[in-house]
């Protein structure tokens, strides 16, 4: 059960970074060289996650513009979904992953739209597919929008993250398919700021306390 001292709790702990980011909206729109996670770093004793988790950056700024060679590249765009699953307890399942350059990052479930499917019906499939976690969608969050550059074409993504209710089953990443989720844990709603790798990320989890602030 997530109570309103928990969304206090985060909004306290959000608030004068989110500020800073400008006038918020239920639609993130970054548009970022690329989104990198946060450096690893120890962690203080008592920290209620796994040993290695990464730390939040000191200021979350955007990543640099692209090089104009870069700009000259093909544009290419790609649609993935995902988000916030909640047990009984108000705990947000996520996974452990390693980045493109090593780092282990904590993330939440979030994959591919395949053809035929809705956005929601991927959250679903994905958090399933990389938590064991079988879940139904509640609500709609928020959309990132952001851009990467690969070796031969730049990448225009949007995630779609919808909230998420637990149905049944037990934490494993043993059925994910792409083999890329290492771990999945159960973290409090409140430490999500805390733990999760990208500050894209973070947002979504503030976005969501917000809202539910508000309804409360």
């Amino acid at each position: 059960m997530i109570t309103p001292a928990d969304f206090a709790r985060m909004l306290a702990n959000a608030a004068d970074k989110h500020t800073q980011m400008g006038p918020s909206s239920d639609t993130l729109m970054y548009t970022s060289q690329s989104e990198e996670p946060v450096k690893y770093q120890d962690i203080e004793p008592g920290t209620p996650t796994p040993a290695l988790m990464p730390h939040r950056r000191a200021g979350d700024t955007p990543a640099t513009f692209a090089s104009l060679d870069a700009q000259e590249l093909p544009v290419v765009r790609e649609y993935s979904a995902g988000g916030l699953v909640f047990d009984d307890l108000g705990r947000v399942a996520i996974i452990a992953r390693h980045s493109r350059s090593g780092h282990l990052e904590w993330c939440l479930p979030k994959g591919h739209i395949e053809k035929g499917e809705t956005p929601q019906e991927t959250a679903v499939r994905e958090v399933h597919e990389e938590t064991g976690i079988l879940g139904e969608v509640v609500d709609s969050i928020a959309t990132i929008d952001y851009w990467f550059t690969g070796t031969n074409q730049r990448v225009h993504k949007l995630v779609h993250h919808y909230a998420l209710r637990r149905i049944s089953g037990e934490l494993t990443v043993t059925g994910d398919p792409d083999h890329e989720a290492e771990d999945a844990i159960w973290v409090k709603f409140e430490d999500l700021d805390n733990v999760l790798s990208y500050p894209n990320e973070r947002k979504i989890a503030w976005l969501y306390a917000r809202k539910l602030n508000r309804q409360a």
